[in-house]
């Protein structure tokens, strides 16, 4: 799973959400930075309200949430969706030592520990950051 951090990074470097059913999010900033949250119809679901998008937090009371914006959400994309992310620059995905690199259409090799963080640093390279 990528970090907030490289989630961050996307988001500033302009890789868009549009929250659906599966989509892993954190929320940064309310010492809850180790909680991963996924949205769901049973517990967490997207509302279009008249302030805009929400993600809507149902039976979570140990949370004390109701819902949140989705701005205030970090969205850790999984593998597919930064592997689509990257379209016809993407080549292959290799195994290296003790990680993963993704080698993209110029021929350039974006490494690290594990194939969604390798997938990422493409995407960002990719995006020009």
């Amino acid at each position: 799973m990528i970090t907030p951090e490289l989630a961050l990074r996307l988001r500033a470097a302009g890789l868009e959400w549009s929250p659906a059913s599966g989509d892993r999010f954190v929320l940064a900033g309310r010492d809850m930075d180790g909680e991963v949250f996924v949205v769901s119809e049973l517990t967490i679901e997207v509302h279009d309200g008249p302030g805009g998008r929400v993600l809507r937090f149902n039976g979570t009371t140990e949370w004390a949430l109701d819902s949140v914006d989705v701005e205030a959400a970090v969205w850790l994309p999984h593998e597919g969706q930064l592997r689509a992310a990257l379209g016809t620059a993407f080549r292959s995905l290799e195994p290296v030592g003790d990680g993963w690199a993704v080698v993209t259409a110029d021929g350039a090799r974006h490494v690290d520990v594990d194939a969604e963080r390798a997938y990422a640093r493409a995407v960002l390279s990719l995006l020009g950051r």
